[in-house]
């Protein structure tokens, strides 16, 4: 395993256990008080900056392998990923927690479309797509469980 494999499931490990804690954090507080829509911010927050990063992660798949065609389309859609993180940001936590869930869901489409050679695949590892699909759709949940437990 390189390095650099290695350093991207550490990372995604770390980014998935601090977004599980403030999802757990949100859960807990009163559904009527302001903790819960300050701990429901911050996950949002960080949620949407997550998915921006995740999202990213196609940006250097495509200039790695720059030549391979379609690599503008990945660019475009992490472009679109970035803007609804950002837009999620300026909405109520409500709202912005559905947002990211949604953005996470439609990664893990855009995920499985690599996975199936509908978009370029031949700059990204055999086992990314899947890998990254099933992390999509686990954090997309964590993310959500909070509005669904209000």
């Amino acid at each position: 395993m390189h390095d650099a494999t290695l350093a991207l499931i550490v990372a995604c490990a770390a980014l998935a256990i601090a977004i599980v804690r403030l999802s757990i954090v949100a859960i807990r507080a009163d559904s009527n008080s302001p903790e819960r829509l300050v701990a429901e911010l911050r996950l949002a927050q960080f949620g949407a900056l997550v998915l921006a990063v995740t999202a990213g992660t196609y940006v250097g798949f495509a200039l790695a392998q720059a030549e391979i065609s379609g690599s503008g389309l990945d660019i475009a859609l992490t472009i679109g990923f970035i803007v609804l993180a950002s837009y999620a940001q300026t909405q109520e936590p409500a709202t912005a927690l559905t947002l990211v869930a949604a953005g996470f869901a439609g990664h893990a489409v855009v995920d499985l479309l690599h996975g199936a050679s509908l978009l370029p695949s031949e700059s990204v590892p055999d086992w990314f797509t899947t890998a990254c699909a099933l992390y999509d759709v686990a954090v997309a949940g964590v993310c959500y469980l909070p509005i669904v437990r209000r």
